[in-house]
């Protein structure tokens, strides 16, 4: 430790000298333009502007045509699609405006360059110009603040009205636990108080609670397409974070309070396997796995395509590897899988 402070000591001391004979050569520098710029320099800079407008606009528009797919993978909830539109005419008046914006910016940081001669010539206030450049953003923006609750309100509509199928998914460093309401599809009572994992209560299940017996506890998420579901999030021990990107649904999961999100799944898993898209990139990464295998490096498995819930919270030191597989199945392949799971009262017996 002594060592390492008084290297750092040296290196301060060395950094500071450095900047002292800065500054003294500064002050033999007799006063003269020559860092003043001229006519000539300043064109020169305009013209660079004007280069550096074309160039943005370039690599944005790039961008987008190049990258835009890795923006987010295509919706498989019935509330999707009018997420995706709401995001895409954000994007499309954000790109519009900066256009203009950035255009003018640049001419006018050209046409009114410093020349010799050359007064600058400013309007203290023009009342017509504040109105017209302050009413028309509070339009747009009011506009897409009204369109973003209404499509809120539609996602957020968490009721019974649907017979939803009622999903909880419990967050803990670093996993996902999914319990269903089992036969009568309402979850029993629960509690962190009452997690007792030498009797596989790791959910701390209310045991005494009825509607705790026919619940199912499973690590692997599976529903039913075209049925609505209501989630609840429980967190165990810090802010994790519920994140499904095919199905745009993401809710934080709070230590002490149960949150909440309902969607529709609209396409099964196997139909999501046969998209083009999808199947194009499941032979590339493919491709860069068996490469990784030719050459002794590991997950160079094959993979296969499924929807995934992730952590989108920073969590910990191993919050990357927070994940679990999310089957999208029809309505009676669903049945016969909940059919063929434990319930919590055959799995507590099996303790015993």
């Amino acid at each position: 430790m002594t060592t390492l402070l008084t290297i750092l000591v040296l290196v301060l001391v060395a950094i500071a000298i450095w900047q002292m004979t800065k500054i003294f050569e500064l002050s033999q520098i007799k006063a003269d333009n020559s860092q003043v710029a001229s006519d000539k320099d300043n064109k020169y800079n305009g013209y660079l502007m004007f280069a550096f407008l074309i160039f943005i606009y370039g690599i944005t528009i790039f961008s987008f045509w190049k990258y835009a797919k890795f923006l987010l993978p295509e919706a498989a909830s019935e509330h999707g699609a009018e997420y995706d539109s709401l995001m895409l005419w954000s994007m499309v008046i954000i790109f519009i405006v900066q256009t203009i914006t950035q255009a003018l910016l640049h001419y006018f940081g050209y046409k009114y360059r410093g020349e010799k001669g050359k007064k600058a010539l400013f309007y203290a206030d023009n009342d017509r110009l504040e109105f017209i450049w302050t009413i028309i953003p509070v339009i747009v923006l009011a506009g897409l603040i009204l369109w973003g609750l209404y499509t809120w309100t539609n996602i957020m509509d968490i009721n019974d009205e649907d017979d939803p199928l009622i999903v909880e998914l419990y967050a803990q460093q670093f996993n996902w636990t999914a319990r269903y309401g089992g036969g009568d599809n309402v979850l029993g009572g629960a509690n962190v108080r009452m997690i007792d994992i030498n009797r596989a209560n790791v959910l701390g299940l209310d045991e005494s609670d009825p509607y705790s017996n026919d619940d199912v506890i499973v690590k692997e998420l599976h529903l039913p397409v075209g049925r609505k579901v209501n989630f609840k999030f429980r967190s165990q021990d810090v802010l994790h974070s519920a994140y499904m990107p095919h199905f745009r649904a993401q809710m934080n999961c709070v230590p002490g309070m149960i949150t909440e999100f309902s969607f529709t799944p609209s396409i099964t898993t196997e139909e999501m396997r046969l998209n083009p898209d999808v199947v194009d990139k499941v032979k590339r990464t493919n491709a860069i796995r068996a490469e990784r295998a030719a050459n002794g490096e590991p997950n160079s498995d094959p993979w296969e395509f499924d929807y995934i819930l992730l952590c989108n919270k920073i969590c910990g030191k191993s919050h990357y590897n927070m994940q679990m597989k999310i089957i999208v199945e029809t309505e009676e392949e669903y049945n016969a899988w909940i059919e063929s799971q434990q319930t919590f009262s055959q799995l507590m017996a099996s303790m015993q």
